[in-house]
């Protein structure tokens, strides 16, 4: 089982979701990493030459893929949520958590990352309070639990997520993590 993460670009999904792997000892992966790794560029060079259509293409496939294989937590990009398949795949495969943050919150944490392609605009503020009134729903309806993050600190959420999950029986049974094989002498 994967616990996901899905939220605004700059809600903590990548910070938040390590962390919470390191307290479960499960394997963490960001999308977007896999991504990158497979294009051999950045997602904001992939977006500025081939167009946000054919990074979406790439992205349903790497998370698809993810979602069938991965046994962890996964961190997903902000866009994540836009096609059907792909909130479809999030939520019947796994255990999925919607980090919402305002967008005034999550422009105060990015304002000056310039990694992020879709904040790279003259008003990033009033563009990312638009991605989050489009959005929104979407997360929402591929989320198994909402976790407001305004200000708490990542162990606070860290805390609040995993008691989130122990309390609906989510949380993967350390009996049953598969441990590295060791060869036998």
């Amino acid at each position: 089982m994967s616990i996901i993460f899905v939220g605004l670009p700059g809600s903590g999904k990548t910070t938040i979701g390590r962390q919470l792997a390191r307290r479960l000892d499960v394997p963490f992966v960001d999308s977007d990493h896999v991504i990158e790794h497979q294009l051999g560029c950045s997602i904001r060079e992939f977006f500025a030459r081939e167009g946000e259509d054919n990074f979406r293409d790439v992205e349903q496939q790497v998370l698809d893929d993810l979602t069938r294989t991965h046994q962890g937590v996964i961190a997903t990009g902000g866009g994540a949520v836009l096609r059907e398949a792909n909130r479809r795949h999030l939520h019947e495969r796994g255990q999925v958590v919607y980090l919402r943050s305002t967008p005034d919150d999550v422009f105060r944490r990015v304002r000056h990352d310039k990694a992020r392609p879709l904040l790279q605009v003259d008003d990033p503020l009033a563009r990312l309070k638009a991605l989050f009134d489009a959005r929104d729903p979407l997360y929402r309806e591929t989320a198994h639990f909402v976790i407001e993050t305004g200000r708490p600190s990542v162990a606070t959420l860290v805390n609040m997520i995993t008691m989130q999950l122990e309390l609906a029986g989510h949380l993967p049974d350390p009996m049953r993590r598969s441990k590295p094989a060791h060869p036998q002498s």
